[in-house]
């Protein structure tokens, strides 16, 4: 609801002295936008059968319950002349060309989507949420995305002057501001050995396990036994407690707000039989802080290069043959996420 209120303030900022004009505002903030809520499912894995003769014949079953995907959001956003309008938004559509910098249309763009999902047994909050605003010579746009297949999280605003060059290209250069947890941060480090190892029994002793070596009792900090064995101590218990301390540890640190260089270039050129969108962002100089937990230190105190861009092209050779090739790329702090295809259709009249 945030989110929706400050797109309202934007909207209405200049039209709160009259209720005609806010009605007005109102109606035009919200023109052509499209509100929506779905929920998709079907089934996940097949179940796995896992069986033993440890202690005589066992079979057990592995089963992964069913997948699904809860879709709310908001979005106002022009098409493109290659996108091709859906009768209903479900929350399953892979709209690529809302990364680019700029919009099939000047003025106020917004997209607000939250998805809750689950996909082979794992639990995953996915968000996406943006205001962009175009005009001929500058480019404002604050941003939030939450993608947890790829453990990704951060907030980005941009600040930009935008220069154009005929009707199809423009390049663009300004301030770009993140806001999110200290990346490249490891609190492991502090527990490896000079032999590359990792002191894993002091450091469950000081998440308050305990461990009874004479009888092989292995006890987690509510005095429940975990294992009754160094293998299953090793094997199975103590990634855990490496998972759960490094949650820990980063969670416990406040977020750092990071002031970087940004370059970027959009380019769209459409036409019923040949289209090419192509966008890119590069942030070459981040200023450095000498915060503790700052990127730089985990970089050897040197500047690097965050970059994203994305590519939509299609080419019909004629009635019946065409092909195409889409994809987007980001990389930031040295993590990746990525999507892309491409194909060849034939229709046979």
């Amino acid at each position: 609801m945030k989110y929706i209120l400050l797109v309202l303030i934007l909207c209405f900022s200049t039209t709160v002295n009259a209720q005609d004009n806010f009605k007005k505002s109102l109606k035009k903030c919200f023109r052509f936008s499209t509100f929506y809520g779905a929920v998709n499912g079907g089934n996940s894995i097949s179940d796995v059968d896992v069986y033993s003769v440890s202690n005589g014949l066992q079979t057990s079953t592995i089963r992964t319950p069913y997948d699904y995907n809860v879709a709310v959001g908001v979005r106002k956003i022009a098409r493109f002349g290659y996108e091709n309008r859906a009768a209903f938004y479900d929350g399953n559509e892979k709209s690529w060309s809302d990364g680019a910098n700029v919009g099939k249309v000047s003025g106020l763009e917004f997209l607000f989507e939250l998805d809750y999902k689950r996909q082979q047994g794992q639990n995953y909050l996915n968000q996406h949420h943006f205001i962009r605003y175009v005009g001929d010579k500058y480019i404002f746009k604050g941003e939030y995305l939450e993608d947890g297949f790829a453990n990704i999280k951060y907030f980005e605003t941009s600040e930009r002057y935008r220069h154009k060059i005929g009707n199809k290209l423009s390049f663009n250069v300004g301030a770009a501001q993140r806001l999110s947890e200290p990346y490249g941060y490891d609190p492991l480090d502090q527990w490896v050995l000079p032999n590359g190892d990792v002191h894993y029994t002091y450091l469950a002793i000081q998440e308050g396990y305990t461990i009874d070596f004479e009888n092989n009792e292995y006890k987690d900090p509510n005095g429940n036994v975990v294992a009754t064995s160094p293998e299953i101590w090793t094997a199975v218990v103590v990634p855990e407690i490496l998972k759960d301390y490094t949650e820990k540890e980063r969670g416990n640190l406040n977020l750092l707000l990071q002031h970087s260089v940004v370059i970027g270039f959009d380019f769209y050129h459409y036409k019923k039989d040949f289209w090419l969108h192509a966008w890119g962002n590069v942030m070459p100089y981040h200023y450095n802080n000498g915060n503790e937990y700052s990127y730089h230190k985990y970089n050897n105190n040197k500047q690097w290069y965050d970059y994203a861009g994305g590519l939509i092209f299609g080419y019909k050779f004629n009635k019946n043959l065409g092909t195409f090739v889409e994809g987007k790329y980001n990389k930031y702090w040295n993590r990746e996420w990525y999507n892309f295809k491409l194909g060849i259709n034939y229709i046979i009249f």
